[in-house]
């Protein structure tokens, strides 16, 4: 496994660096590194409490949505086109220095 860096701004807009091993989902690297990301059903697609809001520059150099993610988003609170599930989003090298933000309402 590799260590990459990702920055999140947390609901009150702080920002944070977090150095996380890749290989696992972006809500457990999050959630292990002390970021409140709620995740209720635990990574099994079927809440959308780990929503979370993609930089803009990543949106595309991430894997492509798929129909289920983009289902179960809809639940989300106010959605964006830059939003996804972070229990899809497995981390890879590539992803190192990726920008993230929680959404205000949850």
């Amino acid at each position: 496994m590799t260590t990459i860096r990702l920055h999140v701004t947390d609901r009150e807009g702080r920002e944070s660096v977090l150095d996380v091993e890749t290989g696992q989902s972006l809500m457990l690297a999050a959630r292990n590194a002390g970021v409140e990301i709620e995740g209720a059903c635990d990574g099994a697609m079927a809440c959308s409490t780990c929503h979370v809001i993609i930089d803009s520059l990543w949106s595309a150099q991430l894997p492509p949505i798929r129909v289920e993610e983009s289902d179960t988003l809809a639940l989300a609170s106010h959605p964006t086109r830059l939003s996804r599930l972070a229990c899809q989003i497995m981390l890879t090298p590539q992803m190192d220095g990726l920008r993230f933000k929680l959404p205000k309402n949850p």
